[in-house]
């Protein structure tokens, strides 16, 4: 299983991934930080990506998702990384690490971090 942040998420399913992206999530089941369902919301309402989160198509592949939710463990690790972010990259990066999933970014802050497994 591979942990998708936000973008990597969007850019799956606007079908705007990498080679090297697409052949990652086509082997393997994706699952995602709960914060990334509200950061796509976000995303929405800002006008920082055009996505229809009402549409059908849209629905049923976010419903297909394995989703972490956010606990204390979680809440806790965000706090012990070796980079500062964005809060909601944060959490996700921590997702990774107590869940023990690699992460699929293309963030150069996350990537830098010494404590997150990548995909």
């Amino acid at each position: 299983m591979l942990n998708l942040d936000t973008h990597v998420l969007v850019f799956a399913l606007q079908g705007t991934l990498t080679a090297r992206e697409g052949r990652l999530l086509r082997t393997n089941r994706w699952g995602i930080s709960a914060i990334v369902l509200w950061e796509l919301a976000k995303l929405v309402q800002l006008g920082r990506i055009d996505l229809d989160l009402d549409d059908g198509e849209v629905v049923r592949a976010l419903s297909a998702l394995h989703v972490w939710p956010l606990d204390l463990a979680t809440s806790r690790m965000s706090t012990r990384l070796d980079f500062r972010g964005d809060p909601a990259d944060e959490i996700i990066a921590a997702t990774s690490i107590v869940h023990g999933v690699p992460l699929v970014t293309r963030d150069r802050t996350i990537r830098g971090s010494k404590m997150v497994q990548l995909a």
